[in-house]
């Protein structure tokens, strides 16, 4: 059943519920819809032929130190629908009219607000074949370590089956989907999953883990994150 559209400005484009049969289609972030496309299927490839890159295969993910993009995106359990704001400034084009990090609703996953709160476990991944698995592995993780904000993102596919999908699991940490790929370029995804570690405030504490950890090696590099962050805040003077 389709509803009137809904004007979000302050997610950088139009947001719909239930968009219309023959709406025009989504426009997509410049450059990025060739490239996404390409890298997605590969890494399609690479789960049905049960590989996964490894550290040693080349640099992937966010660089240790640097600070993680800025992006909001619509949550799977959500009725929003519409395309990653990944904007850094005002009137940013396809990437948003507004920057990303000011776009807060409760049916939207914003990476700047976790990172407000706490340190991050961002899960970019596919949902195909066995690449969903580590969600399972980060909600039995989540009671264990709450100064950690867990969340995870979908490149593409189906709304339906991503809800079906966090029903099932029984998540309860927030899950978005990025419906035009954009993160993959932003977060530089070369492996299905692929796990960021940040440091409240944003910046990346360690090298990205490629694929699924095993669920020890997973606890154990929270563990470290969680440890990393306390030496921190005792290095940095409050205020």
């Amino acid at each position: 059943m389709s509803q009137p559209e809904e004007d979000a400005p302050e997610h950088g484009r139009r947001v719909k519920r239930g968009a219309p049969a023959g709406a025009a289609p989504r426009v997509r972030l410049p450059g990025y819809g060739g490239y996404v496309a390409l890298l997605v299927f590969g890494i399609l490839v690479a789960i049905t032929l049960n590989t996964v890159l490894s550290d040693s295969k080349g640099v992937a993910g966010l660089a240790p130190g640097t600070a993680m993009p800025p992006f909001a995106v619509p949550l799977a359990l959500g009725s929003l629908n519409g395309d990653a704001n990944v904007a850094t400034r005002p009137d940013e084009g396809a990437a948003g009219n507004v920057p990303a990090c000011s776009v807060r609703k409760p049916q939207i996953l914003n990476v700047c607000e976790l990172y407000e709160h706490g340190a991050v476990v961002l899960a970019v991944f596919v949902n195909a074949a066995s690449c969903p698995a580590v969600l399972s592995d980060m909600q039995a993780l989540a009671s264990s370590f709450p100064a950690v904000r867990f969340a995870a993102v979908a490149i593409e596919g189906s709304r339906e089956k991503l809800r079906e999908l966090v029903r099932s699991r029984g998540l309860t940490f927030p899950v978005g989907i990025d419906s035009d790929g954009a993160l993959v370029a932003l977060y530089k995804v070369e492996s299905c999953p692929q796990l960021t570690f940040a440091y409240r405030g944003g910046v990346v504490q360690g090298r990205a883990l490629l694929g699924r950890p095993s669920r020890a090696a997973l606890r154990a590099r929270v563990s470290e994150l969680v440890a990393a962050s306390r030496a921190r805040e005792l290095r940095e003077p409050a205020g």
